[in-house]
């Protein structure tokens, strides 16, 4: 596991904010580190993927 990414090691206003209703949002720098693509369509997707057609609007590159 990437320690970067255990939930203990997330910092608030980083890796995440939590919404007006409550709700944990990774940010684009949270996805950046885990280093793939979900598709489920989050909202601050920094590989493009638009949920409605299944596809990515950016291109993903491979470092």
């Amino acid at each position: 596991m990437n320690n970067d990414l255990n939930p203990n090691n997330l910092k608030e206003g980083e890796d995440f904010y939590y919404t007006p209703e409550g709700y944990k949002c990774f940010t684009s720098n949270y996805h950046l580190k885990r280093g793939y693509c979900c598709k489920s369509g989050c909202r601050h997707c920094p590989y493009g993927f638009d949920k409605n057609t299944g596809t990515n609007k950016k291109p993903t590159t491979n470092k």
